[in-house]
């Protein structure tokens, strides 16, 4: 590793604006002095989701950085980027809003983007409990690309993943510790039909993101 070590206290986190990359917002400003946002615009569904993912980085007093990274929508069609496409499971039990080599782009540019601003810890929400059959969200894919970003640049990045065993109302569980569960709930957006706070309560992000809390809020008691 390079002798110029990186700054222990300096965090930056892959953000949309939803609910798991929200929650580790909150978790990242609990562990880290200096945390900033870094949000692609890869042609989702919902430019709101860029809207969203500024609105809170403004609330939250963090530095936001933006990047474009449209080319992801002219590789392959999928739901997420084609907005004609009805949301479908494959033959393979994947979903088509599965983007191929999605985490592998934001996970690259976010660690060139800590090689920039010197930072040490690269944060991401991805889930292998709630993973919905992406690939790209296995704890394997992340310590592998933990070893490709280190060796790429020659620094100890460190990518931490504070949801990869937790499922829906653990996380649910976890935003309410860090004090941030109401606002999760009605400030972040995770609806495939770009609906912020509880969704349109149909898609199958809304269904999960519901049934968890609903869980959460019954085990709590406040239901």
């Amino acid at each position: 590793m390079s002798q110029q070590s990186l700054d222990n206290q300096k965090a930056v986190v892959v953000f949309s604006g939803g609910q798991d990359s929200t929650t580790c917002l909150f978790w990242a400003k609990k562990h880290f002095e200096h945390v900033e946002l870094v949000t692609f615009a890869y042609g989702q569904r919902h430019d709101t989701e860029l809207e969203v993912a500024k609105q809170i980085a403004k609330e939250q007093n963090v530095k936001h950085h933006l990047l474009d990274m449209s080319l992801l929508s002219q590789l392959t069609p999928n739901a997420l980027t084609q907005h004609n496409m009805d949301i479908e499971i494959g033959d393979d039990g994947i979903p088509n809003t599965f983007v191929p080599a999605r985490n592998l782009l934001f996970l690259s540019f976010a660690g060139a983007l800590a090689y920039q601003i010197n930072a040490k810890h690269i944060i991401t929400g991805v889930c292998e409990t709630d993973f919905s059959g992406y690939p790209d969200c296995r704890d394997q894919f992340i310590k592998s690309m933990n070893v490709t970003l280190s060796l790429s640049m020659d620094k100890d990045f460190v990518i931490h993943t504070p949801l990869m065993w937790l499922d829906k109302k653990e996380t649910w569980a976890l935003s309410d510790e860090l004090g941030a569960l109401d606002y999760i709930r009605y400030n972040t957006l995770t609806c495939y039909n770009g609906i912020i706070g509880e969704g349109c309560g149909t898609c199958p992000a809304c269904e999960l993101r519901a049934n968890g809390l609903n869980s959460y809020l019954v085990e709590k008691g406040v239901q």
